[in-house]
């Protein structure tokens, strides 16, 4: 058996998590030369809700924050998270915009792009793993891991392959929900190690409890890479704690070759931090807790804490178990899609307004009807016919990709951004990602380059006051 390698989420995904991405560039800097050092397979920095919310919250440019990083990681892989046709959106986006974006996400200094798809519909992912070989990138090609009747060993190991054989250079089993038991990965590894050539890399969120267990499973059956976060911001909705996997696997024939002593200066670094973030609250001790439902309702934490928040704005909280119960009937109804953005938040809006109507599909939101017509791309499970009759009526369900419609965008939206606020390439792309929170963005840095007073923006809240 080889060494397993440690891929670390803490600049990424574990501050997700954690404190809704609101770590701050000039936050991570001082520690970024000293995790270089330490001998990490990957640096998980960017993609995810971290291109938005650094604009959206802390008036950062995240094309910045990604040089800054770049500039001080020397020797480690810089790795992101990347929605296939949605780029780091919520819509499909057109060919040109994807191919566009991948290229710049490489320039800037991304080594390895891991790609997924909602439904897992391939269809989905050809663009972005086509442009990143295209660009000599690492493309990570992801399974969004869930439960439910389709969910076989087969299911994965046929997706898999379909992956490998579109030019992917590793797989990622992931596991967004916390859904995956420790010996149900050891049967998914082992067999996909079977099926294809190529490394296989399990990320998993310690939501259920499960994750130490379930990576030290995926380990004995020969996975390569597993993600985890360093302790201070490990654990609850994030990723297993990085120190107690380097030290289970100390000695043994999985040793990572990481030393403790080196980690102990990186905890020590995110140990006031993350004292600052529940002293402001932007931790919740809530997602630091174990839930057990996670398994019952195979509901993510995020989406979780949505639909609390969508029923504490309607006043119906008592309604909670209610709608916990409905999202697994609305999920089979839609064909069982894996719950993560956004096929999670669909089918959660969905469940709440089904129990507060009193009548199941009497409210249907735009984005159900486009997920049953077809327009994120094909259900994991084919739909009722009946049920969509029911939904869209006799409009047409769209049987091919659905990017095959979409015209090529990018010279449009150049045109649109007003005069004096491109200060660089890549600012097409975070306004053609997020329009107006993008504008808002480069009002505020165009304001701040030329000392315009009381312009400013609370970092704390995200309020803008622009």
């Amino acid at each position: 058996m080889s060494k397993v390698k440690i891929t670390e989420t803490v600049l990424r995904d574990s501050h997700q998590s954690l404190i809704a991405t609101r770590m701050t560039t000039e936050e991570m800097l001082p520690i970024l030369e000293q995790m270089d050092k330490v001998g990490y397979y990957s640096l998980e920095a960017w993609g995810g809700a971290t291109f938005d919310s650094c604009m959206r919250f802390l008036n950062e440019d995240p094309w910045e924050r990604l040089r800054k990083i770049r500039a001080l990681v020397k020797n480690t892989k810089l790795q992101m998270l990347f929605r296939g046709q949605n780029i780091l959106g919520y819509r499909h986006y057109s060919d040109d915009v994807v191919e566009y974006f991948v290229q710049k996400s490489i320039a800037n200094g991304i080594d390895i792009l891991r790609i997924f798809d909602a439904l897992n519909d391939a269809r989905n992912l050809k663009t972005a793993i086509n442009a990143t070989i295209k660009e000599g990138g690492h493309v990570q090609a992801a399974i969004s891991y869930t439960t439910g009747p389709v969910y076989t060993i087969e299911y994965y190991t046929e997706y898999a392959k379909q992956l490998e054989e579109m030019g992917a250079h590793s797989i990622c089993v992931k596991d967004m929900a916390g859904l995956l038991k420790p010996f149900d990965a050891y049967d998914l590894v082992k067999a996909l190690k079977e099926t294809v050539k190529i490394p296989i890399q399990l990320h998993t969120h310690y939501t259920s409890g499960l994750a130490s267990m379930t990576l030290l499973k995926a380990i004995e059956a020969g996975v390569d890479v597993v993600d985890t976060a360093i302790s201070p911001m490990a654990m609850g909705t994030s990723q297993p704690p990085t120190e107690s996997i380097v030290a289970t696997l100390e000695g043994t024939q999985y040793d990572t070759g990481i030393k403790l002593s080196d980690l102990d200066p990186i905890t020590k670094y995110f140990t006031p931090l993350r004292e600052k973030y529940l002293a402001s609250g932007l931790m919740n001790t809530k997602a630091l807790k174990v839930d057990v439902n996670a398994l019952i309702y195979q509901v993510p934490g995020g989406m979780l804490s949505n639909l609390m928040s969508q029923l504490k704005q309607a006043g119906k909280e008592d309604k909670l178990s209610e709608v916990l119960q409905e999202v697994p009937k609305v999920r089979a109804d839609v064909g069982y899609p894996p719950l993560v953005t956004p096929s999670s938040q669909i089918v959660g809006t969905q469940a709440v307004l089904n129990v507060l109507s009193g009548e199941r599909y009497k409210m249907v939101t735009k984005e159900f009807k486009g997920i049953v017509k077809g327009e994120y791309g094909k259900t994991p499970v084919a739909i009722d016919p009946e049920f969509v009759k029911k939904i869209i009526g006799d409009e047409k369900v769209i049987t091919y990709r659905p990017a095959d419609d979409l015209k090529p965008e990018l010279e449009e939206l150049r045109k649109k951004i007003p005069a004096g606020y491109v200060e660089q390439d890549e600012d097409i792309l975070s306004y053609a990602l997020f329009e107006q929170v993008a504008l808002k963005f480069f009002e505020y840095r165009k304001n701040q380059k030329y000392g315009v007073d009381g312009e400013n923006s609370d970092k704390e809240t995200g309020v803008h006051t622009v």
